[in-house]
């Protein structure tokens, strides 16, 4: 028995509808039919009003005139919506700074800014008027880039954070090798299918009701307040299922909730809005892409002596989330590894453009893919197995001098060893890259390569009160089940998994407990689903409220039937009580007729967690999430093309509370995040316009860009050190970085050209282009 199994989560479940078993998701057959509501499917309301937008054709400029004469003639325009007519705040800045206006008013701050919204009869006469605008700009200087924000001193948008820890400067200076280098890292789009929409329906008093495809319903509830003038109380958001999220409804989806709830309350009618794809990725903030300048000094053994990078991120026009996600960056830029001494400083840099937000890993992924960097150019320097490189760096365990990180947090749950030993042994690495290294001798034009890459993610809001989550569980008359958190579901399972943990707890079948939409009028004050916490801190709510009225249950039975509350059992569907057994509906008809609560509020918050951005101290993760990948590719040496021909995939849950659940996030994760590393490229023109806003011009990964061969497994091992529901680790956002398996192993492919001799640098996305002109500068070395 592990010594940390016995604490107030249970770690096996008894029946079939309880934790740790593969359920299917439960909207499964819904999302597969065609059957599954969205916020666009909802039967429009009698009298539904349409929005259209008006959007800046400037990067950066000052409106000299604005004539909507003809916007407000069109027909079916019943009104236009700008500034001037917000009753409250002109401002939807999720982080309190007051730095994003809903609507522009003398100054445009980046290409598609909002400056007006246009209402009426239908979708298409709201979308035909909004062009019809004839505005007078005063062109002002613009940069799109990270390099232009440098080079044009742009200012930080919000305050930069740095991690320390030993001298780096002197460590540096004696190292006996030295490598100082930079890497481009690129952004991403989000590219859910649901694209950002809001449906707002007016009440009496203050009250309006909101429809929002959004992770966070408590921010938007809060937002809206601002902008209206009206207390919290009076607004009730709603969301039953995102079409997919990834970050971009974190805060990106604010502003069309805000117009929308504005012109329902203005007119008295109900409102939607939905931009249309291409207008969704102009408006909307994507993955920070940045530019890392680093500085490492190793010795002849490959071990780190000393590490100083700078990330300068292109963050938009707005803080936005910029400020906790160019600080992940830094939490995670030591990806597995022991830094001795070590410098990162983060550089949140003010671009013309749309204001950058969270997405997946948020800021995560950019500071892993350049600690694995700094491996590639240690193993090529000194002619060595990268894989080697890595597990002589990993973090040791307790006790051995090499556990303690950038930001002071001691790793005390290290299983990198055999996470990556394990996959290490099941892939057949070591023969099989000697069987690749063979082929690319005898190989012209086709090479090959392969790369195993581990991650340690950190679990947790780095924003301490973020933290926490509620849950509402009410147990009827026949003994079935309704359950509400603060948690959205965006296609990542998060509803089943909370269900079963209820299940579990009544050890009822899963078919029982009804979870319904997520709303501000159930559950107050909530996190947004992000962080991957949505289980951690919502399974852990909705356990603490089950409990509750199963302890009430266990009084009453007691007292009811006078036994020991030790005799008391709960069975699947029944529950023993003493020598007799009774159906479980039963008990709970009883229990109302004895006046009995059977409804309870439930709440958690993570213990043990702390952070002070100042000092770049504390423990700002509960615990860390484990991961490996083995992936092997052949590139095109004449175009630069590649397929990934093969991924192994050893990952880190905890006790899964859901198996089949956990694969599919392991699977989707990695496959996004290979789109992120080889065919997502975001590109602005000279006049700050973004030319890849649509499926013809954007790339994301299809079906068949999958590995070819695609093994994906559980670390059965493992079991969470911590108290979390059942033991369970979070698997939102670590498989995401597992993809960076895929850049590294095109990365060996292309140094083979000259005989693994020089680090190839590779930038992300490794675009087929990138990876020519890289195949090119090795033919050169």
């Amino acid at each position: 028995m592990d010594k940390h199994a016995h604490d107030s989560f249970p770690l096996k479940a008894e029946i079939s509808g309880g934790m740790h078993k593969p359920r299917a998701h439960d909207s499964a057959h819904k999302h597969v039919s065609g059957t599954a509501e969205y916020i666009d499917d909802i039967p429009e309301p009698a009298g539904l009003l349409h929005i259209g937008l008006g959007l800046s054709e400037r990067a950066h400029a000052e409106i000299s005139d604005i004539d909507l004469s003809d916007v407000e003639a069109a027909d079916g325009v019943i009104c236009v919506l700008s500034s001037k007519d917000i009753p409250g705040v002109n401002d939807i800045a999720s982080n309190g700074s007051g730095d994003e206006p809903l609507f522009a008013e003398d100054k445009i701050e980046y290409h598609g800014q909002i400056i007006f919204a246009v209402v009426a009869e239908t979708r298409a006469q709201a979308r035909e008027a909004a062009r019809l605008a004839k505005i007078t700009y005063r062109d002002l200087p613009h940069w799109t880039s990270v390099r232009d924000a440098l080079a044009n001193d742009a200012p930080n948008v919000v305050k930069p954070m740095t991690l320390q820890r030993g001298n780096a400067s002197s460590a540096l200076e004696a190292a006996k090798h030295r490598i100082t280098a930079e890497m481009d890292v690129g952004g991403q789009e989000h590219f859910y299918l649901e694209s950002q929409i809001a449906l707002a329906i007016p009440g009496e008093d203050d009250d309006v009701s909101i429809w929002s495809s959004t992770q966070h319903p408590s921010e938007v509830q809060h937002i809206v307040g601002h902008v209206l003038n009206i207390p919290s109380h009076a607004i009730t958001v709603y969301q039953r299922r995102m079409g997919g999220g990834f970050g971009g409804k974190e805060t990106q989806g604010n502003c069309f909730a805000a117009m929308a709830a504005l012109a329902a309350k203005k007119l008295n009618r109900a409102i939607k809005v939905r931009p249309d794809r291409d207008e969704d990725m102009i408006i909307t903030g994507k993955r920070h892409d940045l530019v890392a300048f680093y500085d490492l000094g190793f010795d002849d053994d490959g071990m780190i002596e000393a590490v100083d990078t700078t990330f300068a991120a292109r963050c938009g026009w707005s803080s936005d989330l910029s400020g906790p996600v160019t600080d992940r960056t830094l939490f995670h830029a030591d990806s597995s590894y022991y830094f001795p001494n070590v410098h990162l400083t983060s550089r949140p840099l003010k671009t013309h453009t749309c204001s950058n937000t969270a997405y997946r890993g948020f800021g995560g992924p950019q500071g892993m893919i350049v600690g694995e960097r700094l491996i590639e150019e240690i193993a090529y320097a000194l002619g060595k197995d990268p894989l080697d490189i890595r597990k002589a760096n990993f973090y040791g365990p307790n006790g051995s001098g090499r556990e303690v990180t950038p930001y002071h947090q001691t790793v005390e749950d290290n299983i990198l060893l055999p996470i990556v030993e394990g996959l290490e042994k099941s892939a057949d690495y070591r023969a099989r890259r000697e069987a690749i290294k063979e082929f690319n001798t005898r190989s012209p034009v086709i090479k090959k390569g392969i790369a195993l890459t581990p991650v340690k993610f950190g679990i947790s809001f780095t924003m301490t009160a973020f933290n926490q989550g509620g849950a509402l569980v009410h147990v009827y008359q026949d003994g079935s089940v309704q359950l509400n958190h603060g948690g959205t579901e965006m296609g990542q399972g998060l509803y089943t998994k909370v269900s079963q943990v209820v299940a579990d707890v009544f050890q009822i079948d899963l078919e029982r407990v009804k979870i319904t939409a997520t709303t501000t009028g159930k559950v107050p004050n909530t996190s947004a689903t992000a962080a991957s916490s949505g289980t951690d801190l919502n399974g852990a709510a909705a356990y603490n409220a089950a409990t509750q009225i199963k302890k009430r249950l266990i009084a009453f039975a007691a007292e009811n039937w006078n036994v020991e509350p030790s005799e008391i059992k709960f069975l699947p569907n029944r529950v023993r009580i003493g020598e007799q057994e009774i159906p479980f509906p039963d008990l709970i008809k009883a229990a109302y007729l004895a006046r009995i609560q059977l409804s309870a509020a439930g709440f958690y918050k993570t213990p043990k967690i702390h952070w002070d951005r100042e000092k770049g101290r504390g423990r700002p993760f509960y615990y860390f999430a484990y991961g490996a990948a083995c992936t092997e590719v052949s590139i095109d040496t004449l175009t630069g093309e590649y397929q990934i021909d093969r991924t192994d995939i050893l990952h880190d849950v905890g006790r899964s509370l859901n198996p089949a659940i956990d694969i599919g996030q392991i699977e989707g994760g990695f496959v996004q995040g290979m789109g992120w590393l080889t065919t997502e490229e975001l590109w602005w023109d000279d006049k700050g316009r973004l030319r890849t806003h649509a499926p013809s011009t954007y790339k994301i990964p299809l079906a068949s860009d999958r590995p070819k061969i695609f093994n994906v497994a559980l670390a059965d091992f493992s079991v969470n050190r911590e108290e979390t529901i059942g033991r369970s680790k979070a698997v939102g956002e670590p498989p995401f970085m597992l993809a960076i398996s895929v850049i590294e192993a095109i990365s060996m492919a292309v140094a083979s050209v000259a005989d693994y001799r020089f680090c190839p640098r590779l930038d992300a996305p490794a675009t087929p282009e990138r990876v020519l002109m890289a195949v090119e500068r090795m033919k050169r070395a």
